[in-house]
């Protein structure tokens, strides 16, 4: 029986550690897709068409290796997962990416991670809206004192003005609203397939969208080393990395556990945008990042269990 306890722990800890790392990886891109939304001169969508196309093709080619090949064009063969498949693409990945990367260019990184990091009281509201679902204490409770934490983040504790641009806001929140749809749309389907085939091919499609609007290979921008670092990053560790980091963890730890590391990101894009970038953080921008992670820790916690 105490063998069964530490074994039961040491998974347990397994799934938190590689989640935790998955949510540290989204943390370190964060701070680097401000260097190249701002200081890079890289444009918006060819960055994007870019990011999702690359990110598709090495996930696929993971899953076509890893899990069984009957699995691998199988979402195809059903019309209304196909569908779901698609709203996940535009919806879902190509617009989050999109607003998040003009929330940063717009603001700074930091804030446009807190304000991202809103997502799961987005899907709360969404779920009072169109489900009639009743809100409990918890859910007013985390929803105030996320906008607390929030106005305090953008004001920087003088109420009547704002820290960043009210487009960088408006950026933001789309970017959170955005986010709840990338997390729910694809729920069904991860369910009923694997989760890195829905995101590979879920990338591609938004890879390829994204090529009709800005092609990657039609005019791209000069790249020097840090153009190709910065991009290589992203892409690499905080899209394939930490979602494939991500992915092992569900099998070993529960949603509750996973949503703990949660709060890992925006305090790590918070901390290396001070070191790297001198973003100058006051006392109240502080305690509203705190507030926001706990509103949203407790609230995840809440609907895991």
């Amino acid at each position: 029986m105490e063998e069964s306890k530490k074994l039961a722990k040491k998974t347990l800890d397994r799934g938190f550690w590689l989640a935790f790392c998955a949510s540290a990886l989204w943390g370190i891109s964060g701070t680097v897709l401000q260097v190249v939304a701002k200081n890079l001169n890289i444009p918006a969508m060819w960055f994007i068409a870019t990011r999702t196309t690359v990110a598709g093709i090495i996930l696929l080619v993971i899953g076509l290796f890893v899990l069984p090949k009957s699995e691998f064009f199988a979402v195809f063969k059903n019309w209304k997962d196909l569908l779901t498949l698609l709203s996940f693409a535009v919806f879902g990945l190509l617009a989050n990416m999109f607003t998040f990367f003009h929330a940063i260019k717009t603001g700074n990184s930091s804030t446009a991670t807190i304000l991202q990091y809103l997502s799961p009281l987005f899907i709360m509201i969404g779920a009072v809206i169109f489900t009639k679902k009743k809100t409990s204490r918890v859910d007013v409770i985390s929803f105030v004192l996320a906008m607390i934490g929030v106005a305090l983040m953008i004001t920087r504790g003088d109420i009547g003005h704002l820290s960043i641009p009210l487009i960088s806001v408006i950026w933001g929140i789309g970017s959170g609203i955005t986010a709840a749809l990338y997390i729910t749309i694809p729920q069904t389907l991860i369910a009923k397939y694997h989760g890195i085939l829905i995101t590979g091919w879920g990338m591609l499609i938004a890879g390829i969208i994204s090529n009709f609007f800005n092609p990657i290979w039609v005019n791209p921008p000069k790249m020097s080393m840090a153009s190709v670092l910065g991009v290589g990053t992203v892409i690499l560790l905080g899209t394939v990395m930490a979602f494939l980091l991500m992915v092992m963890s569900t099998k070993y730890t529960t949603a509750a556990i996973i949503s703990i590391t949660d709060a890992v990101q925006p305090f790590t894009t918070l901390v290396l945008s001070i070191i790297f970038l001198q973003y100058a953080v006051n006392i109240p921008e502080i305690i509203g990042a705190v507030i926001v992670v706990l509103a949203i820790y407790v609230l995840n916690r809440y609907d895991a269990d």
